[in-house]
């Protein structure tokens, strides 16, 4: 039943998919072993492709480049999150999958105030 109302808890803001970069990475890995593209971001999570689909429920570890980011020296060049898949987009389609996971929990100080200084940098759109 849509209401109408905003039912997000944070804004998203669109993002150049060919120019934000993600890796992802399985809780039991230690490498980022899937490359792929984010479409949209928030202070709570993203939407995304890989050319691998991701089961919703996967607990996952992402690391994420914003366009501005590449710019920056030393270890402030992506912010690291742990994140639950929360949807996949018709993975019966051929790649790339789109997905959308929420973050749970920020690896690193300052990740999260990382990525919430970009977002406020006033380049990127709010999505629909």
């Amino acid at each position: 039943m849509a209401t109408g109302a905003e039912r997000r808890r944070f804004p998203r803001f669109e993002t150049e998919p060919m120019y934000t970069d993600i890796g992802l990475r399985m809780l039991d890995s230690e490498h980022f072993a899937w490359t792929g593209h984010a479409y949209d971001i928030s202070e709570g999570g993203l939407r995304f492709e890989l050319d691998r689909p991701i089961a919703p429920g996967t607990q996952v570890a992402l690391r994420i480049t914003l366009p501005t980011m590449h710019a920056d020296l030393g270890p402030g060049r992506a912010v690291f999150a742990f994140a639950n898949v929360v949807w996949l987009e018709d993975e019966d389609e051929p790649g790339p999958y789109k997905m959308a996971a929420v973050f749970s929990q920020f690896c690193r100080a300052g990740d999260r105030e990382r990525l919430l200084g970009e977002l406020r940098k006033g380049i990127y759109r709010i999505a629909a």
